[in-house]
């Protein structure tokens, strides 16, 4: 196979490109996340390192998972199973701790392979609910044509309800992803920015709350 291997240490990715060469995969190696998204696209699989010096590996992971369904292992010395969750979520096929076995790592591989890859999601970035447009890759929003001037954090929850139209997504699941902390359910910024993002677009079913339950992408009413 074509193995993306994303890793910035030099030493590291040395061993494992060795490794992965003596089992036959054809190895590109990136210490960027910026040229890990642009490489991608020829990769038959990507190991994918967290701690990248341009990006963080999670939101490397979720931009890629936009465009790609190329198979995906995360190999990192993250430990935390909060970090382990995050992986999943955000499109990891597998989440592997450092330091591990060269062995581990080709049967996890291997494993990953045989159930196959996921569907391709589309390569639609706009999403439209009624006069509401989001522009995931633009990161824009506009009401019956008209911008509407969105903080970074506003637009990140948008464009996770609007990746998946009708899915309902849990506050814990929200303040995980967005702001890198589940333990934030006990404060209000959840609260306070739903309810910016319906003052500002002017359409207030747009974020729909399901109580004890979560929020989803809703109508323009």
């Amino acid at each position: 196979m074509r193995v993306l291997l994303v890793e910035d240490d030099d030493r590291l990715a040395s061993a494992l490109t060795t490794a992965l060469a003596r089992h036959g995969h054809q190895v590109t190696r990136s210490g960027l996340a910026v040229d890990a998204l642009r490489l991608a696209g020829g990769a038959d699989f990507v190991l994918l390192d967290l701690g990248l010096p341009d990006m963080d590996g999670l939101d490397a992971l979720r931009r890629l998972r936009r465009v790609s369904a190329v198979p995906l292992i995360v190999v990192t010395a993250r430990t935390e199973e909060r970090e382990v969750l995050r992986g999943l979520r955000s499109g990891a096929d597998d989440y592997l701790v450092k330091p591990f076995r060269t062995v581990e790592l080709m049967a996890r591989m291997e494993a990953v392979v045989r159930r196959g890859t996921r569907p391709r999601p589309p390569r639609d970035d706009v999403v439209c609910v009624g006069d509401v447009r989001i522009d995931l890759e633009c990161r824009q929003v506009a009401v019956a044509g008209e911008p509407v001037a969105l903080t970074r954090r506003e637009f990140d929850l948008l464009a996770m309800l609007a990746r998946e139209p009708g899915v309902v997504r849990g506050r814990e699941e929200i303040l995980d992803e967005i702001w890198g902390d589940p333990l934030l359910s006990a404060s209000r910024s959840l609260d306070v920015h739903v309810s910016n993002l319906r003052a500002k677009t002017g359409r207030p079913g747009l974020v729909e709350t399901l109580r004890g339950t979560g929020y989803r992408l809703g109508s323009t009413a």
